[in-house]
């Protein structure tokens, strides 16, 4: 069904969306996340606190699906080595080919969508600051989970210390998991597709895409089921929040310009000189400004003057009849 608008509820048309100011936006975005998951790293002891509570928290509710699936992708290498190649590359590939997609074919509501996406996404990274949190592959090999990561690591080019390339796992913060963003990032790509897709392909797409996201981070021994369940709550507090900041982002793109315009429009004037006023063969100011009558040219019921001569004689009777003598009787 085609979207309408409501008459008199759209603001001001947006400006024009130019890819040159889109792509650093997006990048200035990513370098935050990726910086704050750096920075804020946490205390190991308590991120491995937090990870023991969340595992507590599943048993009491019966929701313990981590152990069954890492299980499964531990001794199933065909299920295992293309789960590590989905969690260590679809996270950084799909999402910014859907954004691109957006931007190309669904300008309208591309921008929603990337301020969902955004907004989303500095939560998340409340979350990683708040609650530091162990991911199951971490844990004490006690606690019965296996690093297919680690497992898997000769067939892709990932280490054993996290899914990023081989030698640069100190890079990354690895006890980022609450909440879970590559569960976070694939239900916003799902709901692109199902939403826009336009096709039955894209739809499927749409739902099977998280899914099976949600499957790989817990087979994978990198997120536990509540952290999941966290990324899909951060997307739902961002699709909240959506509205209300392209409201303030639409007013400072509003208010900048008028606070800087008086000074532009000051300027400008003080630099276009006031013509001078026009004189004429004697010197004198010309008042008219050029729009002069011709010589003996005047304007209608206008009395001829005549300087010095004294006053002005009674005008003619306008009656032709009146000049006219009386028949003799």
């Amino acid at each position: 069904m085609p979207h309408t608008e409501t008459p008199g509820t759209e603001a001001a048309p947006h400006p024009r969306l130019r890819w040159w100011t889109e792509l650093p936006l997006i990048v200035l975005v990513y370098a935050c996340y990726s910086a704050g998951r750096l920075l804020v790293r946490g205390d190991v002891s308590d991120a491995v606190d937090h990870g023991l509570a969340i595992l507590d928290i599943e048993k009491a509710l019966h929701l313990n699906a981590e152990h069954p699936l890492n299980r499964l992708f531990t001794r199933e290498p065909w299920i295992g080595v293309p789960a590590d190649f989905w969690y260590a590359s679809l996270h950084y590939v799909v999402t910014p080919a859907i954004l691109i997609w957006l931007f190309r074919s669904r300008a309208v509501r591309y921008r929603a969508a990337r301020t969902w996406l955004m907004t989303s996404t500095f939560i998340g990274l409340i979350g990683f600051t708040l609650l530091p949190t162990c991911p199951p592959r971490l844990l004490d090999a006690g606690h019965g989970f296996v690093d297919t990561m680690a497992q898997y690591s000769s067939y892709g080019w990932w280490g054993g210390e996290a899914s990023a390339p081989r030698g640069l796992g100190g890079m990354t913060n690895q006890y980022a998991a609450m909440p879970s963003l590559h569960v976070g990032w694939a239900l916003w790509c799902g709901v692109m597709l199902w939403r826009h897709g336009g096709t039955r392909t894209a739809k499927a797409a749409g739902v099977v895409y998280p899914l099976v996201t949600t499957i790989v981070v817990m087979g994978t021994a990198n997120h536990y089921f509540l952290d999941a369940v966290a990324g899909a709550a951060v997307m739902a507090a961002g699709l909240l929040l959506t509205p209300f900041v392209l409201r303030a982002a639409a007013r400072v793109r509003t208010r900048l310009p008028a606070r800087f315009a008086p000074a532009a429009a000051g300027s400008a004037n003080a630099a276009v000189p006031a013509p001078a006023p026009a004189r004429d063969g004697a010197g004198s100011v010309n008042v008219s400004g050029g729009c002069q009558t011709s010589a003996g040219e005047r304007f209608p019921r206008q009395r001829e003057q005549r300087f010095g001569a004294g006053p002005e004689p009674d005008p003619a009777p306008s009656d032709a009849g009146d000049e006219t003598p009386a028949p003799a009787r």
